[in-house]
């Protein structure tokens, strides 16, 4: 029997289900892929959305710290603006009028606009101008390019930069205050009639301890009589403190706590940890004058461009340093200040951030560490012009009895010295520091000491001369030539100040050497080394 055909219909149909079968299959697959990726995209979104808002969050903040900055700074400078807005810019045509009869007291700051010094102190005498006129103060602050006005700073007696010059009715005088804002308004307002500040209630004793961090209060029973005029006298001499006076006991007491007695009292108030100290000697102008020197400074005082040349005049003439990176020191403060305060009156303890080359490198350079970075402790007596150096680890109790032997004379001077060289060689002898004393003062030998420094013009001349001269007396026995750099080293029996300098130390006298002159010729040399020889045969 035979198998009939397939008809073309029931071929298409079979074809179209098929396909139709097909397409379902790979549509669910496809479907079941589309979850699972979607799944995997939205994991992947939602930690990509998480960092995007992390990253604006980071941005806001640094949006409102950058505008905190910039309010600060705008603030800042809106008030600098409007403090130099009060100070009158002098030139050729209105100095005699701001200067003359019709303003009695003003105060001129003369600056040039390259000078370092005069952009620091601007910026302090601006804001000094604003406290003085919101004290309703009757001087008058103004400020002159001098550089632009040569002629009219030449005619006011400026002569450098910054110079300050107070004019009281057209004659000036000099400015012998500090250079922060504070000190000048202190200054200023002591020269113009107010020396002392009357308080006479406990609400404006609280506000004057706001606005005062240093200052000397004096407790009267009456504004009357020769202590009263004597503390008036020290008022006005004085050019750092503010003094402030008081009848009340209560109100002397929030000022200066825990006073004693009711009648007649005098302190000085410091914002430090050596806060009250009491004046307990005569009231004579004198002697209060002579207690604030020795106790207006901190503990520890830190050294800037504004307060350098009134450390540096102190009467206090132990003053020990230390140099020390700014964090480094945030560690030292406190136990230097415990150690300052057993020196109390006697020493001076000061800090000078070793990264500050203009304060610190000229000192350290006289010890011939200009280049350190670590902490160094130095002391100078400049009663008896003597250094000293701290040789071991800078801790508080190597502070302390350093300090001791410096106060009892015990501490042995500084002397730089190089390392001591080898010389066996040699035909000149290299002497150092170390190696003064036996090498020349000791010495059995009669020596030709050349003295030099590397910025010495005329020692490289010498230098060549002294080398053929000792060749040229190398046969002798009793005749040593040497040299030292006197830039790296010293000896306290070494005092030259002219280089270059020949020495001839005598081998019967080392005590006086004789000096020979450096311009001569090398015959004429030669010379006098025969010459000063041959005197030591004949003795």
């Amino acid at each position: 029997m035979s198998i009939p055909k397939p008809t073309s219909r029931f071929i298409v149909l079979t074809l179209t289900l098929v396909l139709i079968l097909t397409l379902f299959v790979s549509e669910t697959s496809s479907g079941s892929t589309t979850v699972n990726n979607s799944d995997e995209d939205s994991e992947g979104i939602e930690e990509l959305i998480a960092l995007d808002e992390e990253v604006e969050l980071l941005q806001d903040e640094d949006e409102v710290e950058e505008g905190a900055r910039h309010v600060k700074q705008s603030s800042e400078a809106e008030v600098l603006s409007k403090a130099q807005r009060i100070v009158i810019d002098l030139d050729a045509d209105n100095t005699k009028r701001v200067i003359g009869s019709d303003n009695e007291f003003v105060l001129v700051l003369g600056y040039a606009p390259w000078c370092t010094r005069s952009a620091e102190l601007m910026p302090q005498f601006a804001e000094a101008a604003t406290d003085l006129k919101e004290l309703e103060s009757k001087l008058l602050m103004a400020k002159l390019d001098a550089e632009r006005y040569p002629k009219v700073a030449s005619n006011l007696g400026i002569k450098g930069f910054p110079t300050l010059l107070l004019f009281v009715n057209g004659s000036s005088q000099a400015y012998t205050g500090g250079f922060t804002s504070k000190e000048i308004v202190i200054w200023a307002r002591k020269k113009t009639g107010e020396p002392v500040i009357r308080i006479c209630s406990v609400t404006d004793a609280k506000e004057f301890l706001k606005k005062h961090s240093m200052f000397v209060i004096g407790l009267f029973e009456k504004f009357e009589g020769y202590e009263y005029k004597e503390f008036v006298k020290a008022a006005t001499f004085d050019n750092e403190i503010q003094f402030a006076e008081t009848s009340s006991i209560d109100v002397a007491n929030v000022l200066f706590p825990n006073i004693r007695t009711s009648n007649l009292f005098i302190g000085l108030v410091k914002s430090e940890p050596e806060r009250y100290s009491v004046f307990e000697s005569t009231n004579k102008m004198e002697e209060l004058l002579h207690f604030l020197d020795y106790n207006k400074f901190p503990l520890v005082t830190t050294v800037t461009e504004l307060n350098s040349l009134r450390v540096y005049s102190s009467p206090i003439k132990l003053q020990v340093y230390v140099f020390a990176d700014a964090e480094d020191f945030k560690n030292l403060l406190e136990p230097l200040q415990n150690v300052a305060g057993k020196f109390k009156s006697e020493m001076l303890f000061l800090y000078v951030d070793i990264r500050e080359d203009n304060l610190a490198k000229p000192f350290l350079t006289l010890f011939g560490l200009e280049d350190s970075e670590d902490t160094v402790v130095a002391a100078f007596d400049n009663k008896i012009s003597l250094k000293y150096l701290l040789e071991s680890d800078p801790t508080p109790s190597k502070i302390e009895e350093f300090c001791w032997g410096l106060l009892h004379g015990t501490l042995a001077p500084y002397y730089k010295s190089q390392p001591i060289p080898d010389n066996k060689e040699a035909s000149i002898q290299t002497i150092v520091g170390k190696t003064f004393d036996d090498l020349i003062l000791s010495s059995p030998k009669n020596i030709l000491l050349e003295v030099h420094t590397p910025w010495c013009i005329n020692c490289e001349t010498t230098s060549k001369q002294v080398e053929k001269l000792a060749k040229h007396f190398k046969g002798l026995d009793d005749l040593i030539f040497a040299r030292i750099d006197a830039s790296v080293n010293e000896h306290p029996r070494l005092k030259i100040d002219d280089y270059p300098t020949l020495l001839f130390y005598s081998a019967g006298d080392k005590s006086h050497p004789i000096k020979l002159p450096t311009k001569s010729s090398l015959k004429d040399l030669a010379a006098l080394i025969n010459k000063n020889l041959k005197t030591r045969d004949e003795l």
